[in-house]
């Protein structure tokens, strides 16, 4: 019976809470990340296309690491805002640190600044580099006399295991050093930034 009582009284307790009508959907954002991921996709795949096309094995290959990289950079980099405290950057923006204001700013808006990083860039390098790879395909295809089947497979199949091997050690890294990658981040793209 005590706890019958217990549950009555605290559920009554619960529902005289007024409920806060928050909204769901940042429209604006959607669009301006839809915007960005549009232009930034563009960008990238005319770097690619254009270096690709008339490039021998070795750039290509040079080229898909690169976007390899950057994607599980981007990654370590959105995970870290995430994580990181924004005390140890309050702090350092006390003391005038470069790149500690941005830091904050990107703490402040961890989901917006985490989703650019990891949704915007990490999905396009992964979509230029596995295009990237079929370029390399058809080079090594054509130059060696294989089987653009075989050979797509297996660049692709080379391509996911990195991508995917190096953002799960890339994750590890980022939960146990964010704030020394997020810092380091900060700095460097605060000489873009306004100089902030």
């Amino acid at each position: 019976m005590k706890t019958k009582n217990y549950k009555e009284k605290y559920s009554k307790k619960v529902s005289k809470k007024p409920i806060k009508n928050k909204r769901l959907v940042d429209w604006k954002w959607i669009i301006t990340v839809t915007t960005l991921a549009f232009l930034i996709s563009i960008l990238f795949s005319f770097f690619s296309e254009g270096i690709t096309e008339h490039a021998n094995s070795i750039v290509a290959t040079i080229i898909i690491l690169l976007f390899i990289a950057l994607g599980i950079i981007f990654d370590m980099v959105g995970i870290s805002i995430t994580v990181a405290d924004i005390k140890t950057f309050n702090s350092m923006a006390t003391k005038k640190v470069r790149g500690a204001n941005l830091a904050v700013r990107l703490i402040q808006n961890s989901e917006k600044a985490s989703s650019f990083c990891n949704d915007v860039i990490g999905d396009i390098c992964g979509i230029v580099s596995g295009s990237a790879g079929v370029a390399l395909a058809a080079i090594l295809s054509s130059s060696n006399n294989l089987s653009m089947f075989t050979t797509t497979l297996i660049i692709t199949a080379i391509i996911a295991s990195l991508t995917i091997g190096g953002k799960a050690i890339g994750k590890a890294t980022a939960i146990n050093k964010s704030t020394v990658i997020l810092y380091e981040f900060s700095k460097v793209a605060s000489l873009f930034l306004s100089g902030k």
